[in-house]
């Protein structure tokens, strides 16, 4: 597992980018602290409230579909946050297999950058550690993404 996150290439957004957020409420605990510190980047960002709009979604699941209609809807990113714990059924494999192939995919045939932010984890305290624990902020990190993929977009246009 690697501990060495790439440094923020990008220190504000360009222009009047507009990005949605889109959090799932199952592990709403780790979810929550997920949006928060993605949030506060985007902030640090100069994002206004004009230009970011925040949606929940049931689970990691329904991320895709929410996506695919943010990026219709033209935003110029969207963040994707959720969180899934392994138990005890394959359901882990499941949920999180589809969630990430749902999300690349809607990157993929919208052009609009999607952002994956969903933490997928053997344990809940894994899934602490990276919202703002010991490996990190995935929420602020997912801001940061976004902030760079809006700005290689601009540049290309």
């Amino acid at each position: 597992m690697s501990r060495s996150h790439p440094k923020a290439a990008v220190t504000r957004i360009p222009g009047k980018a507009k990005v949605a957020v889109v959090a799932a409420r199952f592990n709403a605990h780790i979810v929550d602290r997920l949006l928060a510190g993605c949030e506060t980047r985007l902030r640090e960002l100069g994002v206004t409230d004009d230009q970011l709009s925040v949606h929940r979604v049931p689970g990691a699941f329904e991320l895709p579909v929410a996506c695919r209609w943010l990026a219709e809807a033209g935003f110029d990113a969207v963040i994707a946050l959720g969180c899934v714990i392994r138990g005890d059924t394959a359901h882990f494999d499941y949920v999180a297999g589809e969630a990430a192939r749902g999300i690349s995919t809607v990157g993929i045939e919208t052009g609009v950058p999607i952002i994956f932010g969903v933490l997928t984890t053997e344990t809940e305290q894994q899934a602490i550690d990276r919202a703002g624990g010991t490996h990190g902020h995935a929420g602020v990190s997912a801001a940061d993404a976004a902030a760079e993929m809006i700005a290689l977009c601009d540049s290309i246009d």
